[in-house]
């Protein structure tokens, strides 16, 4: 099986590390695509080096993908990382040019965010407020609140600290992808549930670090106990089939767009690099405007 520390896919990895200070989780899918790209490889052609590679290689390791009924969503992620990758070895003058100049990504069908109704939020959220006897009922309570009214990722707020929180002026600083810095403004509510999540963590624990979010042994949370809570929230106050964090941010972003949020200004809270990632967001507003029309025009 080809390895990592084999020449230049670790330099790669290492780049995206110390130098694009990519999430571990983004890291972790670049990696898979490329030793599974480069074990097809050496299953395919036995030895072989970087410059060897030609475009032709680079469709039929797409074509065995397709035929394991792997989706579109899936295969386009893996083009992007060879396209990264390839790029990178021209840069660093491994080879004169790219093999993925001709290699096309399949279409994709838009697919609309999931997201819960603003009153089965509101449910929940006045639920989870009475419902704080245990350590892990506090987190969910925290989590909730965070995800819905900041629309942050998992990953931004698991590795959460203390000293983000500006309580002055009432907005978070949140450290995004690629180490880019965005404010979002709170309410006073959820600043208070802050300060009482931090006044309990500090009766419970002896030592208690800069990390916001603990688990009941006082450790910093991690993002399958973050995700197992949320699960179980949303399993209990929706229908929905999906019940992973995200659903959050997606109701947090689809809940402003309905109530005539700027485009833009939802681009900056959620931290999108392009429009284009918000855009998907205005479907639902178009949706609720259509039908309001049909409901009040006498010619609808």
């Amino acid at each position: 099986m080809y390895k990592t520390t084999v020449y230049p896919i670790q330099s790669f990895l290492d780049y995206l590390k110390f130098e694009k200070r990519y999430s571990a989780h983004t890291f972790i899918a670049y990696e898979n695509d490329l030793v599974d790209f480069f074990n097809f490889l050496s299953k395919t052609i036995g030895e072989f080096s970087i410059s060897d590679i030609s475009h032709s290689y680079i469709r039929s390791w797409l074509a065995s993908l397709k035929e394991q009924d792997i989706g579109s969503r899936s295969i386009n992620r893996k083009i992007s990382s060879l396209r990264s990758f390839f790029k990178y070895q021209v840069k660093s003058g491994v080879i004169l040019s790219s093999p993925m100049g001709q290699v096309i990504s399949p279409k994709m069908g838009k697919r609309l965010p999931d997201f819960i109704k603003e009153k089965e939020a509101k449910n929940m959220l006045e639920t989870l407020s009475v419902s704080t006897e245990d350590w892990k009922s506090l987190n969910t309570k925290l989590l909730v609140a965070l995800f819905y009214n900041t629309g942050m990722r998992l990953s931004e707020l698991i590795n959460m600290k203390e000293s983000q929180i500006d309580f002055n002026r009432s907005q978070l600083k949140i450290l995004g992808k690629g180490n880019k810095e965005r404010i979002i403004p709170v309410s006073a509510d959820l600043l208070n549930d802050i300060r009482d999540y931090q006044s309990q963590k500090r009766k419970e624990f002896e030592a208690v670090s800069d990390t916001l979010l603990v688990t009941e042994k006082g450790v910093k949370l991690y993002p399958k106990y973050a995700y197992t809570l949320i699960n179980k929230i949303l399993g209990s106050s929706t229908t929905l089939s999906k019940k992973s964090p995200h659903i959050l941010r997606h109701s947090f972003a689809t809940h402003l767009m309905n109530n005539g949020a700027d485009l833009n200004a939802v681009k900056e809270l959620l931290g999108h690099s392009s429009l284009a990632a918000t855009q998907v967001y205005t479907h639902n507003t178009i949706e609720k405007l259509k039908d309001a029309f049909k409901k009040a025009h006498p010619k609808a």
